[in-house]
Protein backbone atom coordinates (compact mmCIF):
# COMPACT_ATOMS: atom_id res chain seq x y z
CA UNK A 1 0.00 0.00 0.00
CA UNK A 2 1.47 3.36 -0.97
CA UNK A 3 2.13 6.11 1.52
CA UNK A 4 -0.48 8.88 1.59
CA UNK A 5 0.74 12.46 1.51
CA UNK A 6 -1.67 15.25 2.44
CA UNK A 7 -0.56 18.59 0.98
CA UNK A 8 -1.47 21.98 -0.38
CA UNK A 9 -0.08 23.37 -3.64
CA UNK A 10 1.52 26.42 -2.00
CA UNK A 11 3.18 24.83 1.05
CA UNK A 12 6.97 24.79 0.74
CA UNK A 13 7.23 22.02 3.35
CA UNK A 14 4.90 19.83 1.30
CA UNK A 15 7.23 20.34 -1.66
CA UNK A 16 10.19 19.25 0.49
CA UNK A 17 8.48 16.03 1.57
CA UNK A 18 7.26 15.31 -1.98
CA UNK A 19 10.80 15.79 -3.32
CA UNK A 20 12.26 13.52 -0.61
CA UNK A 21 9.74 10.76 -1.30
CA UNK A 22 10.53 10.92 -5.01
CA UNK A 23 14.28 10.97 -4.32
CA UNK A 24 13.91 7.90 -2.08
CA UNK A 25 11.74 6.11 -4.66
CA UNK A 26 8.80 5.82 -2.27
CA UNK A 27 5.45 5.17 -3.91
CA UNK A 28 2.85 7.64 -2.63
CA UNK A 29 -0.59 9.03 -3.30
CA UNK A 30 -0.95 12.78 -2.90
CA UNK A 31 -4.12 14.41 -1.58
CA UNK A 32 -4.48 18.18 -2.09
CA UNK A 33 -6.58 19.28 0.88
CA UNK A 34 -7.25 22.72 -0.63
CA UNK A 35 -8.98 21.39 -3.74
CA UNK A 36 -10.48 18.16 -2.32
CA UNK A 37 -13.00 18.59 0.54
CA UNK A 38 -13.09 14.82 1.19
CA UNK A 39 -9.29 14.76 1.58
CA UNK A 40 -9.49 17.76 3.95
CA UNK A 41 -12.14 15.98 6.06
CA UNK A 42 -10.05 12.78 6.13
CA UNK A 43 -6.97 14.77 7.20
CA UNK A 44 -8.94 16.34 10.06
CA UNK A 45 -10.07 12.85 11.15
CA UNK A 46 -6.44 11.70 11.18
CA UNK A 47 -4.67 14.76 12.57
CA UNK A 48 -7.28 16.85 14.35
CA UNK A 49 -9.06 20.15 13.78
CA UNK A 50 -5.89 22.27 13.73
CA UNK A 51 -4.19 20.13 11.13
CA UNK A 52 -1.15 21.29 9.27
CA UNK A 53 0.43 19.84 6.17
CA UNK A 54 2.42 17.97 5.06
CA UNK A 55 1.07 14.84 6.71
CA UNK A 56 2.38 11.38 5.86
CA UNK A 57 0.19 8.37 6.53
CA UNK A 58 1.44 4.79 6.38
CA UNK A 59 -0.86 1.81 6.91
CA UNK A 60 -3.59 4.16 8.13
CA UNK A 61 -1.38 5.79 10.79
CA UNK A 62 0.05 9.28 10.79
CA UNK A 63 3.84 8.94 10.72
CA UNK A 64 4.86 12.55 10.09
CA UNK A 65 3.29 15.98 10.54
CA UNK A 66 5.19 18.93 9.13
CA UNK A 67 8.93 19.11 8.62
CA UNK A 68 11.08 19.75 11.66
CA UNK A 69 8.11 21.16 13.54
CA UNK A 70 7.09 23.42 10.67
CA UNK A 71 4.23 23.18 8.22
CA UNK A 72 1.33 25.05 6.69
CA UNK A 73 -2.02 25.23 8.48
CA UNK A 74 -5.11 24.19 6.58
CA UNK A 75 -8.03 26.61 6.51
CA UNK A 76 -11.42 25.39 7.66
CA UNK A 77 -12.75 25.84 4.10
Amino acid sequence: MPVELFTTKTCQYCAQVRDQLEWDGVEYVEHDVESDPAARAHLRDLAGANAMVPVLVEDGRVTQVGVGGRGCYVSAG
